[in-house]
């Protein structure tokens, strides 16, 4: 090799690692929501989504709680350190519903659907807001970790919102696709994305989110968590890890704050990871239910933490 093309790939590789230095850099700006900010409908999982999701999902490869990733999977590269739930791209992500069931950890996660339909119950007024701002208000006044499984349109009509769960290093953001359509038929009447659009959908989703800075995961969700091979193939090029949840709240439309309140406490152990949602015009009992579940928890003696805390050796 010559001295010439020596010192053009070390300019390169340097001016590589400078780049990605300063994108590593860059502040997150911190605002404060704007009320007035458009908050969208398409019929959302219903109170006993997971039951039925899991159900029509029954040939998927599930990967039981403190089964190895393959081997390099979550390996830190040279420029950063490999985020939650990284896992060697190619090969076909491993699906959990809960962590190790010792300790006192368990994972409040709280989904954020958005869709084209629910983009036009905004604009036409028939929808107030999806973006329940009391649930993060009691989460930042207590001081209690939350993952967010955010949906690339929701990023998009709330970037405000975004950006104050990104600046509170209590939060963690994960990925729920980018506009909240189904992985396979009959997923609760959503329409359904086509294969070839799967991998590419996701992809969108983390280029959305990961400008935002904060906590960053590879932790996915699926709409619904109606999935099966073909969907979990279709995320293998991604490196992430699938994560369904082992209590599921039946916030989506409930009337009554008590019986969200029940479905958690009856069903949460140590290592339990809660399905939850912040959209508020489809899950308009959460805030109302979230001060009783974190009282429950207390009395239990289980206490709130981040996601990849409570599944903790699952991303190494």
């Amino acid at each position: 090799m010559s001295v010439k093309k020596s010192h053009i790939r070390l300019a390169a590789t340097v001016a590589a690692v400078v780049g990605a230095v300063a994108l590593l850099t860059l502040p997150v700006a911190v605002r404060q929501p704007d009320v007035g900010e458009s908050i969208v409908w398409l019929p959302p999982d219903p109170p006993a989504a997971t039951t039925t999701g899991k159900a029509a999902a029954d040939d998927r490869d599930r990967v039981p709680v403190g089964t190895p990733t393959p081997t390099g999977a979550g390996t830190p590269s040279p420029e950063a350190p490999a985020l939650p739930g990284a896992t060697r791209p190619g090969t076909q992500p491993p699906v959990v519903d809960h962590g190790p069931r010792t300790g006192n950890k368990v994972a409040l996660t709280f989904d954020a659907d958005m869709t084209d339909a629910m983009r036009y119950q905004l604009r036409s007024g028939a929808v107030r807001s999806y973006a329940n701002l009391r649930i993060i208000d009691l989460l930042e006044r207590e001081r209690v970790p939350a993952t967010f499984f955010l949906t690339g349109k929701w990023v998009e009509q709330y970037p405000q919102v975004t950006r104050r769960l990104a600046a509170n290093p209590r939060f963690e953001l994960a990925n729920h696709t980018y506009g909240h359509l189904a992985f396979t038929p009959d997923c609760y009447g959503l329409p359904r994305l086509p294969r070839q659009q799967m991998t590419a959908d996701v992809d969108r989703t983390f280029e959305v989110v990961t400008p935002y800075g904060g906590r960053q995961t590879r932790y996915f969700r699926f709409p619904g968590l109606c999935h099966d091979r073909a969907a979990l193939a279709a995320l293998a090029p991604l490196g992430v890890t699938v994560v369904d949840g082992d209590v599921v709240s039946g916030d989506p439309f409930a009337t009554s704050w008590r019986p969200i309140v029940r479905a958690v406490l009856d069903g949460v152990r140590p290592g339990s990871v809660v399905v939850l949602h912040v959209t508020e015009a489809n899950a308009p009992m959460t805030d109302e239910a979230l001060p009783h579940i974190l009282a429950g928890l207390a009395e239990r003696g289980l206490e709130p933490a981040p996601l990849s805390e409570v599944l903790g050796h699952i991303d190494r």
